[in-house]
């Protein structure tokens, strides 16, 4: 068993294991590292992001954000409407398209702007999301608006990103 980490030294461990991380890193798993509770990791990533430290959570797990070069990507905001069974497809036209779904925003009538980060790239990375939610029994952000929300979506190329909108548009999920 790892010895268990203390306070201000695991919040610094955890800075470590995330900055060397390739990909984002469950709580689960730092919890596992740690030897301490998920619940324990969680409120240590609360206080990490008060100190202004760039971690973002994703749907595939905590991500330290290292500053990057982005003159080499562009993005755009695309305005999607389908079904819940259709967020497969949809997520599936994009990344294989070479880009990645930054995010999902969808206009809540009381909150405003709700935003969820995804960070997804590839088709494991969609499998994974649709197996999460299915698991926890979540409901998608879109199922909050009648289908409506918003994608963030980005590539190295732009005519990337101009593919995966006129697939998704041919496929009637584009908002007109």
């Amino acid at each position: 068993m790892s010895k268990k980490l203390i306070g201000e030294d695991r919040r610094k461990q955890i800075l470590q294991w995330l900055r060397q991380a390739d990909r984002p890193t469950t709580g689960s798993a730092l919890a596992d590292r740690a030897n301490v509770s998920r619940q324990v990791i969680v409120q240590d990533i609360t206080l990490l992001k008060a100190q202004n430290h760039p971690i973002m959570a994703t749907s595939n797990g905590y991500l330290y954000v290292q500053a990057q070069d982005n003159r080499n990507r562009t993005e755009k905001v695309i305005a999607c409407n389908h079904r819940p069974d259709q967020t497969r497809d949809e997520l599936y036209t994009i990344v294989d398209h070479g880009a990645m779904v930054k995010n999902v925003v969808i206009e809540h009538p009381i909150y405003g702007d709700l935003e969820a980060s995804l960070m997804i790239s590839n088709r494991a990375e969609v499998d994974q999301f649709i197996e999460k939610i299915a698991e926890k029994k979540a409901p998608y952000l879109l199922e909050l608006t009648d289908g409506v929300h918003n994608h963030t979506i980005t590539a190295d190329q732009e005519w990337k990103l101009e593919g995966a909108y006129q697939a998704l548009k041919e496929k009637g999920y584009i908002v007109h």
